[in-house]
């Protein structure tokens, strides 16, 4: 494909404007490669070309398509293992204290991509049925692309999908083998809702969430635009929750709302604006 330094510059403009994800020049080698099959598609074999149809407006939908191809939607369940058994085990039972009277935990996985979070902790839920028994546990995705939210909603993955990160005995509980694909159970499809939005965007409802899992998205924003995630997310919080990032991510010299959980990696609690006191972790 050849390509355009021009369109490259207005296409990761466009991705940061509709996203608030920044392409460093490290990673705009993506352009060129995620939207080849979207191109063969139209029949384009530029870039330039892709942004003249872009401009012309002459298909509304098109836009969608290639931040849809941009995004990086790499997932799987219970990707990265030990943070999943790490907040499962004291933060989620600190968690459970805290709202025995009204047992409601509602949870909110920002940038779910197609679903393997969301369902990962619904299945970790559902396979401690008399722990739960009498609970509302609301769990929540949300992402940017439309594409992955309407693959999350239908739950439906590949024999590959379903390999990641999965137990065989998790995969013949919770899925059913249907036409060479994996469709995940009704009971699990009950437990989560999906929304598209962007971390940007007002958080979804009940906007007081007990655990809010936001992995590897806030270090693709531009400071600026990860402030304004940090105090959104902030804010759709309950004062006693608990955030959840990636590896690669933290609040440190980010952001004055959550402060560190000494005990365990990954996790941060909210502050109260003007707050100096020091958050309490069990």
């Amino acid at each position: 494909m050849e390509v355009s330094q021009s369109a490259t510059r207005i296409l990761t403009a466009l991705f940061e404007a509709r996203t608030g994800q920044q392409l460093s020049l490290g990673r705009r080698w993506r352009v060129e490669t995620s939207l080849t099959a979207l191109m063969r598609e139209r029949g384009l074999t530029t870039l330039d070309q892709l942004v003249s149809r872009l401009v012309s407006g002459a298909e509304p939908g098109l836009r969608d398509l290639v931040i849809d191809a941009i995004l990086n939607n790499e997932t799987y369940f219970f990707r990265d293992r030990l943070p999943f058994e790490m907040l499962l085990a004291a933060p989620l039972k600190r968690i459970e204290q805290a709202r025995a009277r009204e047992r409601r935990i509602a949870i909110w996985c920002a940038g779910c991509s197609t679903g393997q979070e969301p369902y990962s902790l619904a299945m970790s839920f559902a396979e401690e049925k008399l722990r739960w028994q009498g609970w509302t546990i609301d769990i929540v995705g949300t992402d940017i692309s439309g594409t992955a939210v309407a693959r999350a909603r239908e739950g439906l993955y590949s024999q590959f999908e379903v390999q990641r990160g999965l137990a065989v005995r998790q995969m013949l509980r919770w899925f059913a083998e249907e036409g060479g694909d994996w469709r995940i159970s009704d009971e699990l499809r009950r437990m989560v809702r999906f929304e598209r939005r962007s971390i940007l965007d007002a958080p979804p409802l009940p906007a007081r969430f007990d655990i809010i899992l936001c992995r590897n998205l806030l270090l693709y924003l531009s400071p600026e635009r990860r402030l304004q995630a940090f105090a959104g997310i902030a804010r759709a919080m309950a004062p006693d929750g608990l955030l959840m990032l990636g590896a690669g991510e933290t609040v440190i010299g980010q952001t004055d709302r959550f402060r560190s959980d000494p005990e365990h990696r990954g996790l941060y609690a909210p502050v109260e604006p003007g707050a100096t006191r020091k958050v309490q972790f069990a």
